[in-house]
Order: C-alpha cells, then structure tokens, then sequence
C-alpha cells in the first residue's frame, strides 16, 4: 500500500554534509521524494515534535541537540514507506544499527544518530503538520 514518512536528517548529518547520500538511499531504494524542507527548530517548535517524549529522561537532551543547528526534513511516499524507511534507518542506537542501514553506516551515538523516521502513518500525520504546516 502507498504510503507517506516523514524523516528529517538531523543536525549532525546536515554538518557533516551527509544530506545528498541519504537522500539518494531512499530515491535508489523507489521513494518518491515528495517535500523537503531545511528548517532550524526552535525549543517550542522541538518540544513539540517530541512531545510522545516529554516524560522520558532523555527529553531533554533531544531537545536541544534537534535545535543545535539546521535539519532537513522531507516527506517520502511508496509502498510500505513506513515499516520499510525504519528498517533502512536502522536501530537507534547506532552501535547496534546494521551496516548497510543509514545509522549503521554514518551515526555516531545515541543522541546523534543522524535520522529521525515516523513511526507509524498517524505519527506521520502528527509530525508533517507541525514541521510542513
């Protein structure tokens, strides 16, 4: 079924210049890139994304590495873009993300592990209206 994900490449890919190869992994893979945005998020706008978060310890650390500096947001569709998009990110902990997977290729932690993908259509939802609009 087609299917629409939002990921956003956070601030450490977007500095380490790394946006085009990710990009290129979900194009060659057949998803249609159908929005992209680079924005910087500010706390409110973060808090907000993250708000599934809010009572989690590490809220805060999200929060402000998110806000650190530039993200690329984009919207891709195809078949199963959800479940599929998830499993090419990889784990969240990049030392346990396969090779071959964007964090396992590039993440360099927890925190900074590159990507973020929508878990669900319905978080989708969520977060393409509070990062599109």
């Amino acid at each position: 079924m087609t299917e629409r994900t939002l990921i956003i490449v956070k601030p450490d890919g977007v500095r380490r210049s790394l946006v085009g190869r990710v990009l290129s992994r979900f194009e060659d893979k057949g998803f249609k890139l159908v929005e992209l945005k680079m924005l910087t998020m500010d706390k409110a706008l973060a808090e907000d994304f993250y708000s599934p978060h809010a009572q989690k310890p590490f809220f805060k650390e999200l929060v402000s590495f998110i806000t650190s500096g530039p993200v690329v947001a984009a919207v891709l569709e195809g078949d199963g873009a959800v479940e599929v998009v998830r499993r090419m990110i990889g784990s969240t902990k990049s030392a346990e993300a396969a090779p071959g997977t964007v964090r396992g290729d590039f993440a360099l932690g927890v925190t900074q592990n590159m990507i973020h993908a929508s878990d669900s259509v319905e978080s989708f939802q969520r977060e393409s209206r509070i990062i599109l609009g």
